[in-house]
């Protein structure tokens, strides 16, 4: 037997299921197999219905497209395809697309028949993996049902406007013409107000307010608002959040585009974790918080099983907390009276990216006008005390690293924390880039967005030269992906003798890094991973395609990680056991961390020449 034949042999027989059966099963496939070597050029003579095969990719990546160009997976080493027409003797659907050129073995209908009669385990593991496939599909159809839809897929389009010197008799007349219960009021082509039917009825007949008055009398100002590319989970949040029923969709230059209401969005399938939201912003005492805090574990455990993309849950959750804490903010106002300024509760970390997991603890803060009084100071910490206090009870724990406001540290005018942030920016001693990794992801809650916007504004007007990011750069290098010498997992290990992979540590930390490095450096004000990324392939910051294999990563290692924690497999949180995975998710696991580390060299190339 020639080296090469003995080569091939090994790699079939560690794969699933070969590595589950009798060694002649492996010896029949390599007999019977061909190489081919698959390439863009002759990539449409494959998965044709005139020779159904089965594919085993032994290097390249490629991906398997619908007829109506959606992606079903990515493929890479050890995967298969072709199985699904070969059980069920349909057509093939799909169509290949290469990504990578590689070699590819096949195995002919007779041959694969020959192994499904022979070895029940061998039947049984495509039989499975086609149900998975099927199963994802399913998921993939729930899931566009309802809260993973884009807000253009479900709105009424037809923007209906008017301006405001236009009259409340002229707005009812044209509210009426086109059967509309709201309408939206431009000026200078800016959005500027909404009336609805309520309004007609509680502020002019109510009132017997004169119907040749200006329609800006009886309008609500400054209109919450949505961009048709946001998804319904989103309007769903806002308009439960502020009890609103119509939401204008604009897009992306502030143009109207039409109104999404609330039954446009009854017609879609809702879920619990939405209810749940709506029910903590009604809630009218501490205790109902608590109460339905307590509901967020076993809800999370089912909401897991409706998604496709389970990253969602990280969504879900920052909008719990979200939630939770604007509620109790309102309370203490009912108990304490209203706040004696404006004011901005901020949220920093995983809550501002939108990422927070069951095992994420709290990270906040008070933005406070200049020079308060002591009384006023003395209001706003007892706030800070009294929210992070019941979030604790609620179930969100409290930072180990007191970035919380509660602490005088994290409750201070807009000048203390210009000057805090300015002071790191322009020493950046590791400390400070710690800093800077936590503190650069912000995002407002609750209070005065003016406040949070001025703030905000002078942020990112403030310098940041290339020292900055040469040490941010240079941190972001002191950590490492867990693949060793010959594409080995680097396992650690609890004091139980557990091996595990970090995957928070060792793959989404750097991600985060990485990609709030290049945001910082392009002045992107989103705090969301995936949206960041999706703002630097816009502004054509980087090279499209690693851009989008730093996203696929992102997504891959946060839904393991989210998995292992709702699975409570018993192992430090966001770790894992790669024991517990497939052939093919170590196979894409391996490949992620690959291109983590990919990415981690480029940004040390492009910002922290000289300095490593």
């Amino acid at each position: 037997m020639t080296i090469e034949q003995k080569e091939l042999l090994r790699f079939i027989s560690e794969q699933a299921p070969f590595n589950q059966l009798d060694f002649a099963a492996t010896d029949y496939f390599v007999s019977h197999l061909q190489v081919v070597y698959v390439s863009k050029e002759n990539q449409h003579q494959w998965l044709n219905n005139q020779a159904p095969n089965l594919y085993l990719i032994r290097s390249g990546s490629f991906d398997l497209v619908e007829p109506n160009g959606e992606l079903v997976a990515r493929l890479s080493e050890g995967e298969y395809f072709g199985y699904p027409s070969l059980l069920t003797g349909d057509d093939i659907q799909n169509q290949l697309q290469v990504q990578t050129d590689g070699i590819v073995y096949l195995l002919e209908q007779d041959a694969f028949d020959f192994l499904r009669h022979q070895y029940k385990a061998f039947e049984q593991y495509f039989v499975r993996a086609h149900a998975n496939r099927l199963l994802s599909t399913h998921y993939k159809n729930k899931a566009d049902n309802w809260s993973e839809r884009r807000i253009s897929e479900v709105m009424n389009k037809g923007a209906v406007t008017l301006s405001p010197d236009a009259s409340i008799r002229q707005t009812a007349k044209k509210m009426s013409q086109h059967g509309v219960s709201s309408i939206m009021v431009m000026e200078h082509e800016r959005l500027v107000g909404v009336v609805t039917d309520r309004d007609l009825r509680n502020r002019v007949l109510a009132t017997e307010l004169d119907p040749r008055e200006s329609v800006s009398l009886i309008m609500s100002a400054k209109p919450k608002y949505i961009f048709e590319n946001n998804r319904v989970f989103s309007a769903l949040h806002l308009m439960l959040r502020h009890n609103i029923h119509h939401l204008p969709v604009l897009d992306e230059n502030h143009k109207p585009l039409g109104m999404l209401t609330s039954t446009d969005l009854l017609r879609q399938q809702k879920s619990d974790p939405v209810q749940l939201i709506g029910r903590i912003y009604k809630a009218t005492t501490v205790a109902d918080v608590k109460r339905y805090a307590m509901e967020i574990p076993e809800l999370l455990q089912g909401f897991s099983h409706k998604v496709e993309d389970i990253s969602l849950i990280g969504k879900l959750l920052s909008g719990i907390t979200d939630a939770l804490t604007s509620r109790l903010i309102y309370l203490f106002q009912e108990d304490h009276g209203a706040a004696p300024t404006p004011f901005s509760w901020i949220c920093f970390g995983s809550q501002a990216r939108e990422e927070q997991t069951l095992h994420s603890d709290q990270d906040n803060g008070l933005l406070l006008p200049d020079e308060l009084t002591a009384a006023q100071q003395s209001y706003f910490a007892a706030m800070g005390e009294f929210v992070c206090e019941q979030l604790s009870v609620c179930g969100i724990v409290k930072c180990p690293g007191n970035i919380m406001a509660s602490s005088p540290e994290c409750c201070l005018s807009i000048s203390a924390w210009l000057a805090k942030f300015s002071h790191w920016v322009s020493s950046p001693s590791p400390q400070a880039v710690l800093n800077c990794k936590i503190f650069f992801d912000l995002r407002f809650v609750e209070g005065s967005n003016e406040l949070y916007k001025s703030f905000s504004l002078k942020l990112s007007e403030m310098s940041k030269n290339q020292i900055f990011f040469a040490s941010m750069a240079t941190d972001i290098n002191t950590n490492s992906v867990p693949i060793g010498l010959f594409n080995q997992f680097k396992l650690e290990q609890t004091p139980h003798k557990y091996k595990y992979l970090d995957l928070k540590k060792r793959g989404v930390v750097i991600i985060n890094d990485i990609v709030r490095l290049y945001a910082l450096s392009k002045g992107v004000k989103a705090a969301n991973t995936v949206e960041r990324i999706d703002l630097l392939v816009k502004a054509q910051a980087n090279n499209k395609r690693d851009l989008y294999d730093l996203k696929d990563c992102w997504r891959f290692l946060t839904q393991l990680r989210l998995r292992s924690q709702i699975n409570q497999e018993g192992l430090p949180s966001n770790c894992i056991n790669p024991e517990t995975l497939t052939s093919l998710e170590k196979h894409q696991l391996k490949e992620a961390f690959f291109l983590v580390k990919q990415a981690q060299q480029a940004a040390a190339f492009k910002f922290a020449r000289g300095s490593l």
